[in-house]
């Protein structure tokens, strides 16, 4: 099995290095990431500006690339570069700080999702409940997104899907179970926030209210905060038959 990795946060990422590490008991695993961070890029494909795939040594089982790209072209390049090496599946992560409701249609991890499977390949997303990269031990973290990893493997994922999954950062003893679980598109993590500077203009930042919000019981968020690994199954948007239909009445008396 041929497994591409790519993330949002960076090659030199260490949640990229730990999801390798992991990934490389499953099968032949190829990295590329952008060399620098690209959160919340959503939907960028590079087209103006020539890409440059620089080859990166790691101390881990796998050829690693850095493009100064966003995550979306590190996919489209590990299906149309990477000779005899097209993936059968991408992973994502592991991405540090949850990634759950509306985080996901912003995130450069989405574009990527959608590119692997616009060429039929499934994605997984793993994203973790923490934000401190110093004090996170990665150990404790492969030993418990193995076991979903293996299910995954496992079982036959249709190649229009995408899993988000979010762990708990706790131990594989400690944690509560696995929940497929929807995502919380109804709570707004992000919102601008106004401040005056010196000279008494307003600008605006994003605020982080992912601690202080009441959630909906039983949605990824809760889930996520009570100690379960969650999964949240996300689907290619197609054109609908049904809906052509629908608009093809609309207008059957316009010509």
């Amino acid at each position: 099995m041929n497994i591409l990795i790519t993330n949002e946060d960076g090659i030199f990422s260490p949640g990229m290095k730990a999801l390798a590490e992991l990934l490389s008991h499953f099968g032949n695993v190829t990295v590329i990431c952008p060399e620098t961070e690209k959160s919340a890029y959503s939907y960028k494909i590079t087209s103006r500006q020539p890409l440059k795939l620089k080859k990166v040594d790691f101390s881990f089982p796998a050829e690693t690339y850095a493009v100064n790209g966003s995550p979306a072209d590190c996919v489209k390049l590990g299906v149309d570069v990477l000779e005899g090496k097209k993936p059968d599946i991408v992973f994502s992560g592991i991405n540090i700080g949850p990634n759950v409701g509306r985080d996901l249609y912003s995130s450069g991890i989405i574009a990527a999702a959608q590119e692997a499977m616009v060429y039929q390949i499934p994605f997984i997303s793993v994203s973790l409940e923490t934000f401190d990269t110093r004090k996170i031990k990665f150990d404790i973290v492969k030993q418990l997104f193995y076991q979903v990893v293996d299910v995954i493997i496992q079982n036959k994922i249709p190649k229009n899907l995408m899993l988000n999954v979010n762990l708990p950062y706790t131990s594989k003893e400690l944690c509560k179970g696995v929940r497929a679980v929807p995502m919380d598109l109804s709570v707004s993590r992000y919102n601008f926030t106004g401040l005056n500077d010196p000279h008494g203009h307003i600008y605006y930042w994003l605020k982080d209210n992912y601690q202080e919000w009441e959630v909906n019981e039983g949605t990824d968020y809760d889930l996520l905060r009570r100690g379960f690994i969650t999964i949240s199954p996300i689907e290619l948007v197609h054109t609908k038959k049904r809906r052509i239909d629908q608009l093809t009445r609309w207008f059957q008396y316009h010509k």
